[in-house]
């Protein structure tokens, strides 16, 4: 094996174990399924879902899906789900979230990069938070094999962090114990290999002054970053808890998120692609 392979092996086994983890520690009943789609936080898949529009019937991938609250959420609106994750743990805990909500998913345990499937499979592919956890030697492939998947007119949904924030380093250097070592934000150079193989690939980037949010809760809230995943909280918030102030901020970041420059600044980045 070569050096190159051994170090993504690491990485696969460091990334298993970690989520291995992290399922054990989850109790069934706090995973939120409809508010990260429908809650006042679920900026960027309220933005896909749209996008998405009837999923009766449709066959989605679900890619790196972890706890599984995407792929119970799909199959809660009538979709065919085909669950992945590389973590065995976090497939269990997957399966037993679709069943506590009266429904069902398929999984597939293996990393991202090695799965495969029959090219014109699905009508959706996706994949929330992976992208940058895909060593970049191997975002290419990754991103041709999602191609190869998908249907003619199908869709590839990615949604991840982008690197450039000020905010969100300071908070990555700060959380070092709910996040992976091997986990790199993007940058708007990945959008190049989008455009290598698929025919339509638009981007929208979402959280500026609304990332006010993590301020508030490491400075008034004062959760310590090490026991509280910020990016999983924020789906516990509604109207009356920050509504007053969020909406607000969430209406400037949509009218300042359209200029180039400043949407650098933002901390995620929506990616679709159209086969």
């Amino acid at each position: 094996m070569s050096k190159e392979n051994q170090s993504i092996e690491a990485l696969h086994q460091r990334e298993t174990e970690f989520h291995d983890d992290w399922a054990t520690s989850e109790a069934l009943e706090d995973i939120e399924v409809h508010a990260l789609f429908e809650g006042l936080c679920a900026i960027e898949n309220q933005f896909i879902i749209q996008d998405m529009g009837n999923l009766q019937g449709k066959k989605i991938l679900d890619v790196g899906a972890g706890l599984g609250e995407s792929s119970t959420y799909f199959a809660l609106q009538g979709a065919e789900v085909t669950y992945n994750d590389i973590s065995p743990k976090m497939g269990e805990l997957a399966q037993a979230l679709a069943a506590h909500h009266g429904t069902s998913i398929k999984t597939v345990i293996t990393p991202a990069e090695k799965m495969t499937f029959e090219a014109d499979t699905f009508d959706f592919i996706y994949c929330a938070n992976l992208m940058h956890h895909v060593p970049p030697e191997e975002q290419e492939d990754w991103i041709a094999n999602m191609h190869h998947f998908l249907k003619k007119g199908g869709k590839l949904y990615t949604w991840d962090p982008i690197k450039y924030n000020p905010v969100i380093n300071v908070y990555r250097r700060m959380a070092t114990e709910v996040r992976t070592i091997d986990e790199m934000p993007l940058g708007f150079d990945i959008l190049k290999l989008y455009r290598k193989y698929f025919t339509q690939v638009s981007h929208r980037e979402f959280w500026l002054s609304t990332l006010y949010l993590f301020l508030h809760y490491y400075l008034i809230k004062r959760y310590n970053p090490n026991k509280v995943r910020y990016w999983k909280r924020i789906y516990k918030e509604n109207n009356k808890t920050i509504g007053w102030w969020f909406k607000p901020l969430r209406a400037l970041d949509s009218a300042l998120l359209k200029l180039p420059l400043v949407r650098r600044l933002a901390w995620n980045m929506v990616v679709v692609a159209v086969k």
